[in-house]
């Protein structure tokens, strides 16, 4: 589970792309924390930390500014596609206790039988948990499974606390097979001529 990251910034008063630069310059990321119908705030924070922490998926940042502390999620991240750094990040508040959204990176775990291969089929899973036992990532295991087994949404093991939230449980998420070149292996089998005798 991802653990709470705490970061301080501060009040952002500037705006536009010439304010965004000047913060970049800074090592400050802009950011907006918005919450639910109230008016988004709007704040600044410091760059190498708060990349670092974005390397956490669904963590959950504690941000304090002016005096007071909000507990958010990441909603929307903006990176430069030649600098590769950060340039802006949409937070999306939350309360402590409540129940949200998320979408888990699915990984597998263990190995399968033979030549078999296992084949991750939705890269993201849906599920709905409390803010503080947010899952980074959900694991699948396929040791020993065989040719041709597949784990459904439905059967995928989810930490404690953490429900599925798809529109489809048996919607496979890892299929396990064997690959064709692997397959192609063995000799073609040559289809029989029709018999055309009647």
């Amino acid at each position: 589970m991802a653990n709470t990251i705490k970061i301080a910034g501060d009040i952002r008063d500037e705006f536009g792309k010439g304010a965004a630069r000047r913060m970049r310059v800074a090592k400050l990321i802009p950011a907006t924390l918005y919450a639910g119908g109230d008016q988004p705030t709007f704040v600044k924070l410091p760059m190498k930390e708060t990349t670092l922490a974005l390397r956490h998926t669904n963590a959950l940042f504690s941000i304090s500014f002016g005096g007071q502390t909000k507990l958010a999620v990441v909603k929307d991240v903006q990176r430069n596609p030649v600098k590769r750094i950060v340039e802006h990040i949409d937070f999306y508040e939350v309360k402590a206790g409540e129940k949200i959204d998320v979408e888990v990176p699915v990984f597998v775990e263990g190995t399968p039988k033979g030549a078999a291969v296992a084949f991750v089929d939705i890269q993201e899973l849906k599920v709905r948990a409390d803010v503080a036992n947010l899952p980074e990532k959900i694991v699948v295991n396929v040791d020993g499974l065989t040719d041709g087994s597949k784990v459904f949404a439905k059967d995928v093991v989810l930490p404690e606390g953490v429900v599925l939230d798809v529109e489809d449980p048996e919607e496979s998420v890892v299929t396990v097979e064997v690959p064709e070149d692997a397959a192609g292996e063995a000799a073609p089998v040559e289809a029989a001529p029709a018999d055309d005798a009647e």
